[in-house]
């Protein structure tokens, strides 16, 4: 199925079979959502019920004051009519009190279900694999817990209590109709068949363009987020007017989907007015004939206007839920596309137990290619003794950063068996394997907070003295010590505090205070300048003892540290020995290593 999932979201013209697929899901996340409470609800429905009956029972009263009460007063015997006034005064002050308790019910349950909602987003967002957040963008996520959500707590607030209320009034003051004159009511029956002829016209119009409503709101955010996000990029390369022109033409796009929903909802509000008035009227008309010849007292016409009248008045409330009911359902159909997504790295059924872990690492016939595309690594073996330092070394696109992430199980080889002192990487629950690998990025992301609490992610519950030992081990001590609050400063958004190589130390202490049996510096020290990297080497040299640790660099000076340096092209391990033997070489890493000698000369 080619909508599994997230697979072709943005598509619009889904076929007969895809459009059903899509639903269920959706119907299967709502009732997700529902069985929790679904008790409450139940007490919901049941004040709705009563509620609406009593507030129902209003033009039946008032006919029977009428024909029966007036008369009686007119005799001066003010019993009755007294007797129905309290009854309507009761009825309406019951109606007052159920009413408020079925509101403050319903709005607790459809925040209870928004709480539900928005935290299974963002759990379940977080479980899925690297994979996923490479192929499906921030801005998309974001989308989805932003307007996307937004759509659906907009029905769930108001929508779903007018439709409740607005249905059940107009199945009970159909019943009262037929229960008070049959003629009236068959006049009224006479009125569906328009009714529902223009409501599905309205169904069908809406459906798609709800969809396309959905695609626009999220790529103008998607771009947004983008834009935002590489800022600087922007601004160094002058793209804010192009960006302007691509983001103005994004929002004319949001912009006339939502006037053309607006056009059809303008069609078909008018329409539920006039079918209203012309039944209304033609009640009047046939009634009054009947009044003159007798068969009709004036009370239950008057009632019978009043329902009539009555019928009608929630079918705008009810066309504005249905509009705000297509949206939330386009909305509803995304979220539970990525709520169907599966980790790519999924967690084993029967996990094995890791202890006294020394950090060997072994890449048995392992070969590996994305879901759709070429071989990125080639089928190879490797083998990583425990307390060893790997260099890997290569052009951009070798396959360095891959392998790499095969350590760390982001991703899952596609052919051959990566382990961890003999166990399958498959078989470790990936908390533990987390503790044990530890990857620090070329990008060194800070957390909003202190730098203390960032240091501290490595392993929570740190005290203060380990925190300051892991960052004086890797240089950071004394740079942390000069900001403005020392180790309590806010790093803000991204560390817009620190600068690119002081993030990038303060993410190697929070490594290293993780204490990881595996570290991998994936050009962790690409953002460093030439002090501060002298500085790190310094404390990788103490800190990578004992320890296995694959560093990925372009730089050649951070190889001297390793005890071995693996050369890759082309998805190929082509060299495999200590550093200066291959520099002594005629080799790919010789002909690398000179290169980098002469540039320092110059």
């Amino acid at each position: 199925m080619s909508m599994y999932g997230t697979n072709d979201e943005e598509r619009t013209d889904l076929t007969k079979e895809e459009s059903k697929y899509v639903r269920a899901r959706s119907r299967r996340l709502l009732s997700s959502l529902l069985n929790p409470i679904k008790a409450r609800i139940y007490v919901a429905i049941l004040l709705g019920v009563i509620s609406t009956a009593l507030r129902v029972a209003g033009p039946a009263l008032i006919a029977l004051g009428i024909d029966w009460a007036l008369p009686k007063a007119i005799l001066r015997q003010y019993n009755e009519l007294w007797i129905v006034v309290g009854t309507y005064l009761s009825a309406a002050l019951a109606t007052s009190i159920l009413t408020y308790l079925f509101l403050m019910l319903t709005a607790r349950l459809a925040q209870q279900m928004l709480f539900d909602l928005r935290n299974r987003m963002f759990v379940h967002t977080q479980k899925l694999s690297v994979e996923f957040h490479e192929r499906y963008t921030a801005g998309r996520v974001i989308a989805r817990q932003t307007s996307d959500l937004e759509s659906i707590a907009e029905l769930l607030s108001g929508g779903l209590n007018e439709l409740v209320i607005g249905g059940l009034f107009m199945t009970f003051t159909a019943v009262a109709l037929f229960l008070l004159d049959p003629t009236s009511f068959l006049i009224l029956f006479g009125a569906l068949l328009p009714l529902g002829i223009l409501t599905r016209w309205f169904q069908v119009k809406t459906n798609r363009g709800y969809r396309k409503q959905r695609v626009a709101s999220s790529r103008m955010i998607q771009y947004f987020v983008e834009t935002m996000t590489g800022i600087r990029a922007v601004k160094a390369f002058r793209k804010e007017k192009r960006n302007e022109q691509h983001f103005g033409g994004l929002v004319e796009d949001y912009r006339k989907h939502n006037a053309h929903l607006i056009q059809l909802f303008g069609i078909y509000d008018p329409g539920l007015i006039m079918i209203g008035n012309l039944t209304v009227a033609t009640i009047l008309l046939v009634g009054g004939y009947r009044v003159l010849d007798g068969s009709l007292g004036i009370g239950a016409l008057t009632a019978a206007i009043l329902y009539a009248r009555r019928f009608f008045d929630p079918m705008e409330e009810i066309a504005i839920f249905y509009n705000s009911y297509q949206s939330a359902a386009a909305a509803l159909e995304k979220i539970s596309g990525v709520l169907e997504e599966e980790p790519s790295v999924p967690e084993p059924t029967s996990p094995v137990q890791l202890s006294a872990t020394t950090g060997e690492i072994k890449f048995d016939g392992v070969q590996f290619q994305y879901a759709t595309g070429p071989v990125i690594l080639k089928k190879f073996n490797l083998h990583i003794p425990a307390g060893q330092t790997i260099a890997l070394v290569g052009t951009t696109g070798a396959g360095k950063s891959t392998l790499a992430k095969l350590i760390a199980r982001f991703y899952d080889p596609t052919d051959g068996v990566v382990s961890l002192d003999g166990i399958n990487l498959r078989q470790i629950e990936n908390k533990d394997l987390r503790r044990e690998i530890v990857m620090v990025t070329q990008e060194a992301y800070l957390f909003s907070g202190t730098v203390i609490e960032n240091i501290q992610l490595g392993r929570p519950g740190a005290t203060i003295d380990e925190v300051i030992a892991a960052a004086k081990a890797v240089g950071a001590h004394e740079f942390i010590s000069k900001l403005p609050d020392g180790y309590e400063t806010d790093v803000n958004k991204r560390g817009g505090r620190v600068s690119a190589g002081q993030r990038q130390l303060i993410s190697f202490a929070r490594a290293f205070l993780a204490n990881p049996a595996v570290l991998i510096l994936d050009e962790a020290t690409s953002s460093l300048d030439i002090p501060s990297e002298r500085m790190v080497q310094k404390g990788l040299k103490s800190l990578l003892a004992g320890r296995t640790a694959i560093i990925i660099a372009h730089r050649l000076s951070t190889v001297a540290i390793a005890d071995r340096v693996l050369v890759m092209e082309h998805g190929e391990i082509i060299e495999d020995d200590a550093p200066t033997k291959l520099a002594q070489g005629n080799g790919k890493f010789a002909k690398l290593y000179k290169a980098w000698k002469e540039s320092l000369v110059q």
